[in-house]
């Protein structure tokens, strides 16, 4: 940075001078120039023959005259370079003479002087000393200018080096003790720095190693960490580059790039390549839609070639990550090139737990904060979403001025990373506030009578996140939600605030659109992927890809009729008919409770899962001092009629009670 600042003030003083220097020249020449009379010989000599002259001085060596007039001031000189010295002196002598011999007190003073002979060369020096200054600088400027060309172009022929980030093994700071919540993943990789460490044991026996690791996993999970804690535990050299920084707008740079990529490792074995993000480089071949798939194909086929190319036991390691590996081509997954896939998953609660010990360190921690607690209200985090979690406790407890991270910091810092941050100040209508009150206990109370769905941690109903009026926020109690029963008692979660919507208040918002489209994913889910559907079967109608790969899935089109389609529509229909009619039936019995729920949200904006509970089992609240109990009045805006539309709908388990039919 040094380097470049110098380089810029030189740069920045040299277009300064030239112009500095041509301003000085101007002035010089139009200094010497100053004051110099324009008049011809006869006028000048006609000068001295009208007596207008009061003092002269001549240079008998370069013939400059100095005049000055008896009408010009003191200060003023006049200069003039007479032709002929010889001539000049016959011309005026005789006036100059007589004007003196008429004017005794009032003579003309004048003086001869013999200058120097080179006197004109002297005049010229300052000229000459420009001239030679502007002409070194425009020799250094095309110097320069044929520096930063040759430059550019040695930059335009080094696109085809790769510019890789190495560290050495010995200087990494990353070690297996600070990869936690993947004991089988280091397990498999102890193997790698075994290797690295005692080569000689596996050539013996005629092993060989595994030329490329491919570390596969949902983001944050810890794929680059592992790769830098083996080149670490290994002290081996690191070499880490992203799969996006081999192709350019170039053609052929990919391909050149892989090669250089390669060449590096050799010198530096035994030493470890990592390739963040290798899908980037790495997609099906065959599959492009335009020529720029061309250039990255041709990348691809390159480091094919290499990593089947060196020899067996060159000492170099080639390990990649990527979160898409379905998209990747088959022949970069072949044995001899990724020999070994390891499945880097979320970590279970163990593993969270350990996560969290490591970045618990060098925060202090208050007696009330218990990790295996915070890991077991945690499930679904990586581990640097339990790294932010930590940071974000952290940032709570310093703005509250404590000393110590707090347990209810953990808590707060949890909610504010899974749902985002509250907006207190944003200010809504009663109308609103009754409707998402409503919604919110909905969704509480249909999960509260369904058997072994997730308690609820805490209702709200000031907005968070983006366009949430607010939240119930459950606490899961297994890792994965794998049977069919669980998927179903989910829908009715969903389908309470909906449902409680139009119970209530008589009608719908659009509130309930997020909670629809994931009720309706998990349906088809069920019906198409997971052959949960009694009507069609154990049958997959899915792909399997959650995503589309625009390439390989252009043009792809369905692998089942129409009237399967039909189908399968109506068979999600009926699913999520059933769940909708389902919670009504539990909305409706226990109205009150919903009512209860609802009006202690309006009073309180905020209900902790431990309140929850007492309301829905005692009608009071736990944390409240004087145990005051909520009497479920109902509101006034649930008139009489539809209190027995919703005795007759709980009465009624038909598909067209409650949710319309699509008029199509």
């Amino acid at each position: 940075m040094r380097k470049n600042l110098s380089q810029n003030w030189k740069s920045i003083i040299f277009y300064i001078l030239i112009p500095v220097m041509l301003i000085g020249s101007i002035f010089l020449f139009s200094g010497q120039n100053k004051n110099t009379d324009v008049k011809n010989y006869s006028e000048i000599v006609n000068l001295f023959r009208t007596n207008q002259v009061a003092e002269y001085e001549l240079d008998l060596s370069s013939g400059q005259l100095t005049y000055r007039l008896f009408d010009d001031k003191k200060d003023v000189v006049n200069k003039y370079s007479v032709p002929s010295v010889t001539y000049f002196i016959d011309d005026i002598s005789e006036y100059v003479n007589e004007y003196n011999d008429a004017h005794s007190d009032k003579q003309i003073t004048y003086n001869y002087k013999k200058g120097s002979t080179n006197n004109w060369w002297l005049s010229m020096l300052p000229t000459f000393f420009f001239t030679i200054i502007i002409i070194l600088m425009f020799v250094w400027l095309m110097r320069k200018m044929t520096g930063s060309i040759s430059s550019e172009t040695n930059r335009t022929l080094g696109f085809g080096k790769i510019k890789s980030k190495t560290q050495s093994g010995e200087d990494s700071d990353k070690k297996f003790e600070d990869v936690a919540g993947c004991e089988e993943e280091k397990a498999e990789l102890e193997e790698l720095v075994d290797f690295l460490k005692n080569g000689e044991r596996y050539t013996e026996l005629g092993a060989r190693i595994p030329k490329g690791v491919l570390l596969v996993g949902p983001p944050g999970t810890g794929k680059t960490l592992l790769a830098k804690a083996v080149a670490g535990e290994a002290g081996a050299p690191f070499l880490s580059i992203s799969g996006s920084d081999f192709v350019e707008m170039y053609v052929g740079v990919g391909a050149s790039r892989v090669r250089d990529l390669f060449e590096q490792a050799k010198k530096k074995a035994p030493c470890i390549v990592f390739i963040d993000e290798i899908d980037a480089v790495g997609r099906h071949r065959g599959t492009g839609m335009g020529g720029g798939n061309d250039e990255r194909e041709q990348t691809l086929n390159q480091l094919l070639v290499e990593m089947d190319g060196f020899g067996s036991n060159s000492g170099v390691i080639v390990i990649a990550a990527t979160n898409r590996p379905d998209v990747l081509d088959p022949a970069l997954l072949r044995p001899g090139r990724f020999d070994r896939q390891i499945t880097v998953n979320r970590p279970d609660a163990q593993g969270r737990e350990d996560i969290l010990k490591v970045h618990a360190k060098g925060k202090p921690l208050a007696p009330d904060v218990d990790l295996h607690e915070v890991a077991k209200d945690t499930i679904g985090f990586t581990g640097a979403d339990l790294e932010n979690l930590m940071n974000e406790s952290a940032l709570l407890a310093v703005r509250r001025n404590k000393k110590a991270i707090t347990s209810q910091d953990i808590i707060d810092a949890t909610s504010r990373v899974e749902l985002g941050t509250e907006k207190k100040s944003h200010k809504f209508s009663d109308k609103a506030k009754k409707l998402t009150a409503y919604h919110e206990a909905g969704h509480a109370v249909a999960s509260f009578y369904i058997e072994g769905h997730d308690p609820v941690r805490e209702i709200s109903i000031v907005p968070r996140g983006l366009g949430a009026g607010g939240y119930t926020w459950y606490t899961p109690q297994e890792e994965n939600y794998n049977s069919r029963k669980d998927m179903l008692d989910n829908l009715v979660s969903m389908f309470g605030g909906r449902v409680a919507e139009a119970l209530a208040l008589n009608d719908i918002s659009t509130g309930a659109s997020n909670d629809l489209q994931r009720a309706t994913e998990i349906v088809r889910d069920m019906v198409i992927k997971y052959g949960m559907s009694d009507s069609i079967g154990p049958v997959v109608y899915d792909s399997g890809n959650g995503e589309v790969f625009l390439g390989k899935d252009y043009g792809h089109v369905n692998n089942y009729s129409e009237a399967t389609s039909a189908r399968i529509d109506a068979e999600v229909e009926k699913i999520m008919r059933e769940a909708y009619n389902r919670t009504v039936e539990i909305l409706s019995e226990h109205f009150d409770k919903l009512e209860l729920v609802a009006n202690v949200l309006l009073e309180k904006e905020k209900i902790s899962g431990e309140d929850f509970e007492s309301l829905m089992k005692k009608g009071v609240l736990s944390s409240s001092d004087e145990q005051e109990a909520y009497a479920p009045e109902l509101i006034e805006d649930v008139t009489p009629e539809i209190q027995n539309e919703i005795q007759d709908t709980s009465d009624e388990n038909t598909d067209d009670s409650v949710l319309p039919k699509n008029d199509e």
